[in-house]
């Protein structure tokens, strides 16, 4: 028998577009609305599975397994055409069942289509045999009785191309279909990959599914003969379940017969082609020359990725409808009772689009790529990560801060403080921010004063490296200092400001899930919260100037205890409640 030149990459027409399947690789080329060819690509897993390599078993796992990846493929495909603005019913159904009522339609689609060809190719011929046996009351031998059936089947095939062909939507499908068998055979015959090599080419393949159906079918006439031949058969049902049953060994053994006739190319083999070429006339249609380009492109990018591991996998960016994804995002951070879901997806979705959390409100669409973006960072915030850590920054007065758990998040109360160091601090003033973390205090009061000398402290290596990129990202000069305290500071300052610590034992163990994750070191303050306000009281009249301002954020609770610690070294202690009124900053001027 003279061997036959085989591709290793397969294919599969889809929604205006083809699929291609190689050892590697498999990729979707698509034509988008706006004419573009849009390109999906992925790897397939590096280790051949063990049942690869068990003739029949393996055809028979193939099978199902290109039937649901060929499915989600084609449903895939379909997306690009993006979904249309959702009825008010979808809407409900979606906040109420928290479901996408399109996906739900696609997959009952799916489930239908298979019931279809379940009942159109196994119960009817079934019960069309049936009828025709009490009809005549004919009871005929088994053999003929299968082969009725198998006639009967491929006319129900026949008629069901014939049909669906009339189909526009379908129409297209089988033009391109067409396009990919003409790119293979182009691949084949040794031809350049181009439009006009491929246009050239038949239509027709020795491995296209449409040749596969006829050989079950074939096959199960000789199968299911030789049982009945065997008193394997009762009634009709019975045989209805026999024939679902035993469906994967017939697939399994049709596969490898499709696999064997490929290879070869002979008279004989030929002849038991046929059939199936001849089916292939109705499932495949001229393509135009846009549909070849298509299949090309399919093509050359499983070629690519079969042939070198560093080209990179590709996803279409398909538009979602935003209103669907705001509902899915939504009942996603529902997971995180402490958080204000609605607020919280604002600010994920604005800092992923690059926008305003005041634009997202008049979105249409998102795009698939962005929509990933957000479910990620959802997913994190729904576990209980702070949105601040999510997001990676933080606004913080006129400052952007970077944020991350190598320090404390800033708060909104502390920007009270700020606005008052930044107003009350003297001309050209030396100031200390103690206890630093982020930077944020000393970068936004540089950012408004750039007079000011400012030198930033913290015991953490951690919070000192964010801080000095937050200097650097915001453009600011400041002077890093790590110190335990006042222990490596030297010198006199104008005014100092400091946000330690103040988080009492009994507090810590109530800390929301998501605060724990800050790092301890910046909550922890003793027992009482005050260790950090006892060395201050007793250290910093020592380093402010005469008349020198002392500003400290206090938890609540501690502001008059904190105050007292102070009176004795300055002439003025006050305490300042914050736009929330509490009482929140204490305020002193050295004596």
């Amino acid at each position: 028998m003279a061997k036959k030149r085989s591709s290793k990459i397969g294919g599969q027409a889809v929604m205006e577009g083809v699929m291609m399947r190689g050892i590697k690789s498999v990729a979707t080329a698509v034509r988008a609305p706006d004419g573009d060819i849009v390109v999906e690509s992925k790897r397939l897993p590096s280790k051949t599975p063990w049942w690869k390599k068990i003739p029949i078993l393996r055809g028979a796992i193939n099978f199902f397994m290109m039937l649901v990846e060929g499915m989600k493929i084609l449903l895939r495909s379909a997306e690009v055409y993006g979904e249309e603005e959702p009825s008010e019913f979808e809407k409900k159904v979606a906040k109420k069942f928290k479901v996408n009522l399109f996906d739900i339609a696609l997959w009952v689609g799916v489930v239908l289509g298979v019931g279809l060809a379940i009942f159109l190719f196994i119960m009817l011929p079934e019960f069309i045999t049936t009828g025709l046996k009490a009809l005549f009351s004919w009871s005929p031998h088994a053999v003929i009785e299968n082969l009725i059936r198998g006639v009967i089947r491929m006319l129900i095939f026949l008629v069901y191309i014939i049909l669906t062909s009339l189909v526009k939507d379908v129409k297209r499908v089988y033009m391109y279909h067409g396009a990919e068998h003409k790119t293979i055979t182009c691949f084949e015959e040794g031809k350049e990959l181009t439009i006009e090599n491929v246009r050239g080419c038949k239509k027709v393949h020795d491995r296209c599914g449409t040749t596969f159906m006829f050989i079950v079918m074939a096959i199960s006439i000789v199968f299911f003969s030789i049982l009945g031949a065997l008193g394997i058969e009762g009634g009709t049902w019975i045989n209805i379940l026999l024939r679902l049953a035993l469906m994967p060994i017939v697939a399994g053994i049709s596969y490898e017969v499709l696999k064997g006739l490929a290879k070869f190319d002979n008279p004989l083999v030929r002849m038991l082609k046929a059939p199936g070429l001849f089916l292939q006339k109705f499932t495949t249609r001229e393509p135009d020359d846009g549909m070849i380009e298509v299949a090309i492109t399919s093509f050359k990018t499983v070629q690519e990725m079969d042939e070198d591991e560093n080209v990179e996998e590709k996803r279409f960016n398909i538009d979602k409808n935003f209103t669907l994804a705001l509902m899915d995002v939504h009942n996603r951070l529902r997971k995180n009772k402490s958080c204000d879901y609605k607020v919280d997806a604002e600010w994920i979705i604005s800092s992923v689009l690059g926008i305003s959390r005041s634009e997202v409100k008049a979105l249409d669409t998102i795009s698939e790529n962005d929509l990933e973006e957000v479910k990620q960072m959802v997913e994190r915030r729904a576990k209980g990560e702070p949105l601040q850590y999510i997001l990676g920054e933080q606004d913080f007065l006129n400052a952007r801060i970077k944020c991350d758990n190598r320090a404390l998040i800033p708060r909104f109360e502390t920007e009270f403080m700020v606005d008052l160091v930044i107003k009350q601090t003297s001309h050209n003033a030396k100031l200390l921010d103690l206890c630093t973390g982020s930077g944020a205090i000393a970068v936004a009061t540089k950012l408004q004063r750039p007079d000011c000398t400012i030198t930033a402290s913290d015991i953490s290596d951690d919070a000192l490296s964010l801080a000095s990129e937050n200097a650097l990202q915001n453009g600011v000069e400041i002077d890093f200092v790590k110190s335990d305290m006042f222990e490596n500071l030297v010198g006199e300052w104008d005014t100092i400001v400091s946000n330690p610590p103040y988080i009492t034992k009994s507090q810590m163990k109530r800390l929301s899930r998501e605060v724990k994750l800050e790092p301890q070191l910046a909550l922890y303050g003793g027992v009482d919260g005050l260790n950090y306000y006892r060395t201050i009281a007793r250290e910093a009249h020592k380093r402010l100037k005469s008349g020198g301002m002392l500003f400290l954020e206090v938890g609540k609770g501690q502001a008059y205890v904190v105050a007292d610690m102070l009176v004795s070294n300055y002439h003025t202690v006050e305490v300042l409640q914050d736009l929330d009124g509490v009482d929140r900053i204490v305020r002193a001027i050295k004596r």
